[in-house]
């Protein structure tokens, strides 16, 4: 019984379950950037390449197919999700957080000891770190 009391605390961590539901919205993610390429981007790519599906491109060796078309597709939309992807969610996501990450203005009411660097009261004649006078 103990084995199952090990296995249940092991589920119910944290990480586990942020790492389940990461997972869940990772694919649900992956199925809006798929859309986005295959419905969105690629169309407009192929209208103005004027070539809507490399997939028929091929040459043969000996009798085998070399199907470089198919190849150029995947490739195409690898570069397509990835540029989906850095551009509307990674730029932002680093826009949002450079935002919340700027510093507050310094607070007027204080400066800083010229000795341990504490920040202490303008009026302070001592610090109270260090009791070095101001």
């Amino acid at each position: 019984m103990q084995i199952f009391k090990e296995f249940k605390q092991f589920l119910l961590r944290g990480n586990v379950v942020d790492l389940a539901v990461g997972v869940v919205v990772g694919a649900a993610f992956g199925t809006v950037v798929t859309a986005l390429v295959k419905d969105i981007l690629t169309p407009v790519l192929s209208g103005l390449a004027h070539v809507p599906d490399f997939g028929n491109l091929f040459f043969s060796i000996n009798g085998s197919k070399i199907m470089y078309g198919d190849f150029l597709n995947s490739l195409i939309s690898f570069i397509l999700v990835a540029a989906s992807v850095f551009f509307f969610i990674i730029k932002p996501m680093n826009l949002l957080i450079a935002r919340s990450r700027k510093e507050k203005p310094a607070d007027e009411s204080t400066k800083k000891c010229t000795e341990c660097l504490s920040t202490i009261p303008l009026d302070a004649k001592r610090c109270s770190f260090c009791t070095q006078v101001q």
